[in-house]
Parts: structure tokens; sequence; C-alpha cells
């Protein structure tokens, strides 16, 4: 009990940060008025459309003007847009908040749906595909690179992989995507260069997964070259303290192995700070890499990020992705403020 509450109290604080995330949306679309030109893009891109058709039918200009007219308020009470933003946006906001993502205007899922929910859910497997993967290979090399660095502090290679890892950190991601795909699709003729499958794809079940294999290494390759440089730099700094103690002085006295030092009174004591970074990329990763899965055409969960703000957006499917990703912050934070309680020992909860 005596955790349970503190970690109660911590939730629901937690549970605030969708009511402001969701405030400070509506009042961004509302009063910048990026709302209204949506809707209003979207209406005119239809119109046009409906005009092309009518022109087969209706001969004269006049009587085109007033049927296109009558559609216009039609569909203007249709989207919303005969109401005020503050009306409008406010109610958007709580449907999704009990999970009633609506439905996209211009946007589709693959099997052709208009649902929100359909096509955020179908997306979210292909970013944990892609991502998340990077980043366990990421978090693999940055721990057992940074916690060797941590104990040769000043060698050549310590110098050579923080000079590695700020140039990793200063190169574009979208750069290197492109620069690999020049050099290993377009050159080389090694990989293909984006989408997820190939044209047509595979219908063998194992031919599939493996073309979908081969579509995932270009991207995957990308996030790891410009993230796993700084990975191994942000916990060597954290490791380097801990690496200078006493506890690990009298260990290497005692002649244990520096595997065993490293793992048991390294690693072990800078565990919580290490799985917050881990944590924090794991949310990074299921909300989706918008300029990576654009350069390859990866449709995942940043791809429909963008697909919804380029071109006609979409103004359901931002506030629904919106809060799916503001749910995958909150759901992390919470799960960290239990797993520092046994991580560390040293941390207690009080009301």
């Amino acid at each position: 009990m005596s955790l349970l509450r503190p970690l109660l109290v911590r939730s629901l604080t937690m549970v605030g940060v969708f009511f402001v995330v969701l405030i400070m949306l509506v009042l961004t679309l509302g009063l910048t008025g990026f709302s209204d030109r949506i809707l209003a893009a979207t209406i005119g891109e239809q119109l046009r459309g409906e005009r092309t058709a009518l022109a087969e039918t209706i001969r004269d200009p006049d009587e085109m003007e007033k049927v296109l007219e009558k559609r216009r308020e039609e569909l203007e009470i249709f989207y919303g847009l005969s109401t005020p933003w503050y009306y409008r946006l406010p109610r958007t906001a709580l449907r999704v908040l009990t999970l009633d993502l609506g439905e996209a205007r211009t946007l589709r899922s693959f099997d052709g749906s208009n649902r929100v929910f359909d096509i955020v859910t179908e997306r979210v497997p292909n970013s944990m595909l892609l991502l998340t993967t990077s980043l366990i290979i990421t978090a693999a090399i940055g721990i057992i690179g940074g916690a060797y660095l941590a104990t040769r502090q000043g060698s050549w290679l310590d110098r050579f992989v923080s000079g590695f890892a700020a140039v990793s950190f200063a190169v574009p991601t979208w750069w290197i995507g492109i620069l690999l795909i020049l050099i290993l699709s377009i050159q080389l003729r090694i990989l293909p260069s984006g989408g997820m499958y190939s044209t047509p794809p595979p219908t063998q079940p194992l031919a599939r997964f493996f073309d979908l294999v081969s579509h995932a290494l270009l991207p995957v390759i990308t996030l790891v070259l410009v993230s796993f440089g700084p990975s191994i730099y942000s916990i060597r700094t954290i490791t380097l303290n801990i690496a200078q103690e006493d506890h690990v002085k009298i260990a290497r006295a005692k002649g244990l192995p520096e595997s065993r030092v490293r793992l048991r009174h390294i690693l072990r004591v800078a565990a919580p700070p290490i799985v917050t970074g881990l944590m924090f990329g794991l949310a990074g990763s299921l909300s989706g890499s918008i300029l990576v899965e654009t350069v390859f055409n990866w449709q995942g969960m940043g791809r429909l990020y963008y697909d919804a703000l380029a071109g006609t957006p979409d103004e359901n499917v931002i506030v629904a992705l919106t809060f799916i990703f503001t749910l995958m912050y909150v759901v992390i934070r919470i799960v960290l403020e239990a797993l520092y309680v046994f991580l560390d020992p040293r941390v207690r909860y009080t009301d």
C-alpha cells in the first residue's frame, strides 16, 4: 500500500498530460485557422471533382454554379465547417478520449476503410517492426560499447567513438537514408530502395517474409547508423563516473573478471538512467520516424502522420495520432515510475 498510493498519485498526474496536450492541440488547430483551412481544402477538392462530373450533364454555367453552391453548403454542414472551431474541435477531442477516433476524411486503410482506428492499427505493427528492431540493435551496441569505453577512458578508441558520436548526431537522418539508397540500391543493386514489398509481392509466406526483411534492411541500417554513436557515448558518460567509484576498484582488487565487473558493478548501478533512455526510445520508435518512413516509403505511423499533414490535411487523423503518441508517453512514464523501485533500492516514494 505504501508504494501503490504514491504511484497512483503520479499516474493521475500523468493523466493530466492528456488534457493539457489535447487542449494545446485544439487551440493550435483553432486559433491559427489551420482546422478551417483543412476543411475548406477538403470541400474545395471534392467540389472540383463534382464540377468535372456535372459538366457532362449541365451545360448552363449559372445552373452549374447554383448546384455547386448548394452542394458546398451541404458539405460545410457535413464536415462541420459551418460550426465555429471552439464548438467543433473540443467535441472531437472528447470523442477521441473515449477511443472513438472517428472517420478519416481523405485517408484510407489498405483494405479501403475510412475508420481512423483501422488506419492507425494497421500501421502500428509496421512501425514496431522497423523502429523497435533498430532500437534493440542500437541498445545492445550502446550498452556493450558504452560500458567497455567507460573502462578505457582517454584511449584512442574512446576519442574516436566520441568524435563519431558527434558526427552521427549532427548528420540528418534523411540524408543518410538517401545516401544509402544511392549506394546500396541504385549503384550496387544490393537492396531495394523503398516500400515494404516487391511489385508484385510474393504470395508464399516464407518468400513474403524474406521480401519484407530485405525492404526493412535499409531503413534499419539508417536508423542504427545515426543513433548508435550517441547511444554509446551517452551510456559511456553514464557509466564513466560509476566505473571510478570505490566499489568498482575493490571488485577489481579482488581479482574479479573484467566482464563481471562491468556487468555486476557498473551496469547494474547505472541501470535506472539507461532504462529511462531505452524506454523513451521505445515510445519514440512506436510513434514512428516521419523522415525515415517517408524517405523509404515505409507505411508506418510516421508516414501516416506525414500523409495526414501533407496534401489535403486530415484533421481527425492528426488529433487521433497526437492522442496515441501522448498515450504512449504517459504509459512509459508510469512504467518507469514502477521500474525505478526495483532497479534502484535507494528509490522510495512517499506521500
